[in-house]
């Protein structure tokens, strides 16, 4: 991956690779689940938390050796062990459950999944005998040039006999071109002793995509995108332009919501019914009521009540609650502050670290001055108050419900209820004065242009 981040916590889709197997693997509940870590260990440990496993393998001497590691924890067990890679985010619990089930209707010590593939480098390939039984599995490297000819690979994933797994694994041997143990190598040893081996093809190949590099990464989040959208489609999301719409997995939405191009849905995000979002909106990890509508803004760990409108151009920070009914209009920034049912914020304000009531009226430019230099505080405005145009609410302050604050005011005290709050400086207005000042700065103009050319 030519990075500092281990291969499979890059993320597809706002998740680790790693995590989209985990979250497979987990769906069909299996009795333990453990996780082979080498480079970047802890990252990937830190990852997982406690309710995973993971066995360490020092070295990398391959696929067999890194099965090999777990036998402490699973060689004494009955039942099946089913093995994947962590650079697979596209595989489905579905496929999972289907390999599982056709692995024990078998009865075989061994179910590969196998993919058709019509340009196969990089994978091994499926060898059979003239019955069509599968005789061995060669990897990309070690193969001959009509074995390379194969369509059919390995995707890596496998159904074992508990038992067969672990006392194969200690039969193998590294005399390859890459002198690593291959778990592949199992197969072999197991069609050797007799024992039956079975298959289960993939549906849809493209489950199987191994990540090794940025190109491949890019193509497997691509794939997922859609996966994503399509099932959002399906439950009844309108998606106008899916090719520029991007959802990630753990995000939901709605029926009846409508997504314009240009939208952006990361991390946790939930959006309720009837809404109409976009475009070129991006709502990270927010909570999105019924029939709201955001319309070119930004939304960060935000709260919108139902039958909210947001935008255009509106960035909502962290903290961030707005209550149903109310308008956010273009501009307007708010953060770590709650808007109350039916305010109105239309344009160019911001609002920080306050607390606004039910039916207030935020005029253009008026701000809330929230942070001293060393220390962010509080401002309360009550229900029903209404703060004029270019306000400025000195922080800590409250302005009482009914209350009125004039245009042009600079408000350091509170202002009790239905009170009136005006402070500004009186206007001195000279008659005919203007044209007095418009020469005096001509001749200013003059004297400066000129002093600079003597």
């Amino acid at each position: 991956m030519k990075s500092k981040l281990y291969k499979v916590l890059h993320p597809v889709c706002g998740q680790p690779m790693l995590g989209h197997v985990i979250a497979a693997v987990q769906a069909v509940q299996p009795d333990k689940t453990i996780v082979v870590v080498g480079h970047g260990a802890d990252k990937v440990r830190s990852f997982l938390g406690e309710q995973i496993e993971t066995v360490l393998q020092e070295e990398q001497l391959g696929t067999g050796h890194a099965v090999l590691m777990t036998k402490p924890l699973l060689h004494k067990l009955q039942g099946t062990t089913l093995v994947l890679y962590g650079d697979t985010p596209l595989i489905r619990p579905e496929t999972i459950e289907r390999l599982i089930a056709l692995h024990r209707q078998s009865n075989a010590a061994v179910t590969l999944l196998t993919a058709m593939i019509d340009e196969p480098h990089g994978y091994g390939r499926i060898v059979r005998d003239a019955a069509d039984a599968i005789v061995a599995v060669v990897e990309e490297k070690d193969c001959t040039p009509e074995q390379k000819q194969i369509k059919e690979v390995n995707t890596g994933i496998y159904c074992f006999d508990n038992r067969k797994l672990f006392a194969a694994l200690g039969q193998i041997r590294n005399d390859n071109a890459q002198q690593e143990y291959y778990l592949t190598d199992v197969i072999q040893v197991l069609q050797q002793q007799g024992e039956k081996i079975a298959a289960c093809v993939l549906d849809d190949p493209t489950e199987a995509a191994g990540v090794n590099d940025r190109v491949a990464l890019a193509e497997v989040e691509k794939l997922l995108r859609m996966r994503i959208i399509r099932q959002h489609m399906l439950n009844g999301v309108t998606i106008v332009d899916p090719s520029s719409t991007y959802i990630d997995a753990g995000v939901r939405v709605g029926q009846d919501t409508v997504l314009l191009p240009g939208t952006t849905l990361y991390g946790t995000t939930s959006i309720g019914e009837d809404c109409l979002i976009g475009p070129h909106s991006e709502i990270r990890d927010s909570m999105i009521g019924n029939g709201v509508h955001i319309k070119h803004s930004v939304l960060d760990q935000a709260k919108i009540g139902d039958k909210t409108t947001v935008g255009p151009f509106a960035y909502l920070r962290p903290g961030a609650k707005i209550g149903a009914g109310a308008r956010i209009g273009d501009f307007v920034e708010i953060k770590n502050a709650a808007v109350g049912e039916g305010s109105k914020i239309p344009h160019l304000s911001y609002v920080g670290d306050a607390i606004i009531g039910n039916g207030v009226n935020f005029g253009c430019g008026a701000i809330t001055v929230n942070y001293d230099g060393y220390h962010k505080h509080l401002t309360e405005v009550g229900d029903n108050a209404f703060v004029g145009s270019n306000v400025n609410l000195i922080a800590p302050v409250k302005i009482g419900s009914g209350a009125y604050v004039v245009a042009g005011s600079t408000i350091t005290h509170d202002v009790g209820e239905n009170d009136l709050a005006i402070a500004r400086e009186r206007q001195i207005t000279k008659p005919e004065y203007a044209n007095v000042l418009r020469a005096r700065i001509k001749e200013r103009t003059v004297n400066s242009r000129d002093e600079k050319q003597k």
